[in-house]
C-alpha cells in the first residue's frame, strides 16, 4: 500500500521531507519525472501480451517486488539513499497511484480518439464514459491519499466508491446502445481486460487494509 505514515503523527506529514528545500523548478522537474514513470508503466502494460498476467509482470519490471501493492517503498527508499536528500516521497511514486493513472490513461485516450467523431460515438455516450472514468479515477487517487495517511478504513470506503464508478464504465459500454455501434464494440473487446485489471488492483488493496484493520493491538510495534 505504499503506506510511510501508518501509525504515525500525521500533523508531521511535511517534516519527514527532512532539509529538503524545493522551488518551483524543483518540483516541476520532479513531477515530470514522474510523469515519465506513469509514461514508462503505460509502454509495459501495452507491451504485455498477457492480459492474465499483465498487473504482475509489469509490477515486476517497475521493481516494484513481489509484494509492490503493500510494500512501503517511501521506507525501501529511504533506506537505499538515507543521505539524498532528493529522494522525496509522494503519492506519485506510490505503485497504486501509477498502475491506476497507467491505466485510465489508456482507457482514455483510445475512448477520446474514438469518440472524436460523433459519427461514431454519440455525444451523450461519450460524455458519460468520460465522466465515469474521471469519478474513478477521482475517487482511487482519494483513496491513495487515505493509505498514505495510514487511515485503512476510509481508503477502502473510496475504493468501494471507486468500484461503483468503474461499475457504471462496464454498465455503460454494455449497455445496448453501445454494443449496436460497431467502433464501440471493437473498441470494447480492447478496454475489458483494461477494466478488470483496474478493479483487481483495488480489490487486493481493499483485501489488504482489512488485513491491517483486523490486526491485533498487541501485534502492533
Amino acid at each position: 500500500m505504499s503506506n510511510p505514515n501508518a501509525g504515525g503523527d500525521l500533523n508531521n506529514e511535511w517534516e519527514d521531507r527532512g532539509d529538503v528545500a524545493w522551488n518551483e523548478f524543483d518540483w516541476e522537474r520532479y513531477l515530470r519525472e514522474q510523469d515519465a514513470e506513469v509514461d514508462r508503466y503505460v509502454q509495459l502494460y501495452e507491451a504485455c501480451k498477457d492480459p492474465a498476467k499483465r498487473i504482475d509482470d509489469v509490477a515486476e519490471q517497475m521493481q516494484w517486488g513481489e509484494a509492490g501493492w503493500v510494500e512501503d517503498d517511501a521506507a525501501a527508499d529511504d533506506e537505499e539513499e538515507e543521505d539524498d536528500e532528493d529522494d522525496v516521497y509522494t503519492l506519485h511514486k506510490n505503485p497504486i497511484y501509477i498502475a491506476t493513472k497507467g491505466i485510465y490513461l489508456v482507457l482514455t485516450r483510445s475512448w477520446q480518439k474514438l469518440a472524436a467523431d460523433p459519427a461514431r460515438v454519440p455525444p451523450p455516450l461519450a460524455l458519460a464514459l468520460l465522466d465515469s472514468f474521471q469519478r474513478g479515477q477521482d475517487l482511487s487517487m482519494q483513496a491513495v491519499h487515505a493509505l498514505d495517511f495510514g487511515d485503512y478504513a476510509m481508503a477502502v470506503s473510496l475504493f468501494k466508491r471507486a468500484l461503483a464508478a468503474l461499475n457504471a464504465s462496464f454498465a455503460i459500454i454494455n449497455a445496448d446502445a453501445a454494443l449496436r455501434l460497431p467502433r464501440v464494440g471493437a473498441w470494447r473487446d480492447e478496454a475489458m481486460p483494461r477494466l478488470f485489471d483496474l478493479r483487481e488492483v483495488w480489490l487486493r488493496v481493499i483485501a489488504e487494509c482489512r488485513e491491517e484493520l483486523e490486526r491485533p493491538i498487541e501485534d502492533e510495534e
